[in-house]
């Protein structure tokens, strides 16, 4: 069976890298309809052989499409006002803006980590945010086999978490040009500040991941705090996990643990310099993982270092595994 599928906000960063990961991964698209604002419309974009026309995102272009699939990277304000209206007419919206993420009602779904959260879908399912989907792909293993206490993120996130502007800083920095998307200078630096300053202290991105996490993994009694720094990489966000397991383990379990993991790569040999790097994960959809070693400091405490491509892991191939799954288990709307 073949489905008809929507790309919304087909020329963005991740818009494009839907279309590329639906061809590289062959998904059974019968027709595909590209959507963007009205000063996109009219463009004419590649989708295998075929050529296809960007339409204005407006319900008179939606409603008698018959679209099953509706992929959708627009930005928040955009999935609010329009993922109900693909709803309503039947499609399954898989949204990856911030705007539905912790909705009661809208699960939120990693494919490794909670692929059953689909089946109570009402039309929108979220797409959680890039630096928690390697985090929990990476962490539920551990949740399954020990019970986790306590998670610290820390993560050295790459520029093109921030979209073609946050790109073209560090592009343009390296040039000698002031930033427009950041505060500071990328190039040749960290920032340790992505998305805006809350009242607590935290950034919202920071906030996002201790959120998220507990509803993927379904445990709001998790202990976590993140810090989150953007640093000068193009594709690939690196995160340095601490964990603290509710039960003791052997060192060499939790190697056997990420050798047979779903999705995941194991990268560890240090003495042969083996480890995950961002420059090896851009391209891919695996999460990489390394430098596994105890926290000597606490009982049951345990080091992660885990990369992965965060535009395609991290966004687009996480929502395309999401509706492969649904497809598989037949519970699409």
């Amino acid at each position: 069976m073949k489905y008809n599928v929507a790309v919304v906000g087909c020329t963005g960063m991740v818009g494009r890298k839907f279309i590329e990961v639906l061809q590289e991964r062959d998904f059974p698209v019968n027709e595909i309809y590209f959507f963007a604002s009205a000063r996109s419309a009219g463009k004419v974009l590649k989708f295998k052989d075929t050529d296809v026309t960007v339409e204005e995102l407006k319900e008179d272009n939606i409603k008698n499409k018959k679209i099953e699939f509706a992929l959708f990277s627009a930005g928040g304000d955009v999935s609010k006002e329009f993922a109900p209206i693909f709803a309503k007419y039947n499609a399954t919206v898989i949204d990856n803006s911030s705007a539905w993420r912790m909705d009661p009602e809208v699960p939120l779904v990693v494919p490794e980590v909670n692929p059953e959260d689909t089946k109570w879908h009402k039309g929108i399912i979220a797409n959680p945010n890039c630096s928690t989907i390697q985090a929990v792909v990476a962490l539920k293993p551990l949740h399954d086999k020990y019970g986790i206490n306590r998670i610290i993120y820390s993560t050295y996130q790459a520029v093109s978490g921030a979209g073609m502007s946050g790109y073209n800083d560090l592009l343009e920095g390296y040039k000698g040009n002031p930033p427009k998307k950041f505060p500071y200078a990328i190039a040749g630096n960290v920032l340790p500040h992505i998305d805006v300053f809350l009242d607590n202290g935290y950034t919202k991105e920071e906030m996002k991941m201790i959120n998220e996490t507990q509803k993927i993994l379904h445990d709001d009694s998790l202990k976590i705090t993140a810090t989150t720094v953007r640093v000068p990489v193009v594709y690939g966000h690196s995160e340095s996990i601490n964990v603290e397991l509710k039960n003791q383990f052997e060192l060499a379990d939790v190697f056997e643990l990420y050798k047979n993991a779903n999705g995941i790569v194991l990268k560890d040999d240090v003495k042969n310099l083996v480890y995950p790097l961002p420059i090896d994960a851009a391209g891919h959809d695996e999460v990489y993982v390394g430098r596994i070693r105890r926290d000597f400091s606490l009982d049951n405490g345990l080091n992660l270092w885990v990369v992965a491509d965060n535009i395609r892991k991290g966004a687009a191939s996480n929502a395309i595994q999401i509706a492969e799954y649904m497809i598989s288990e037949n519970n699409a709307k």
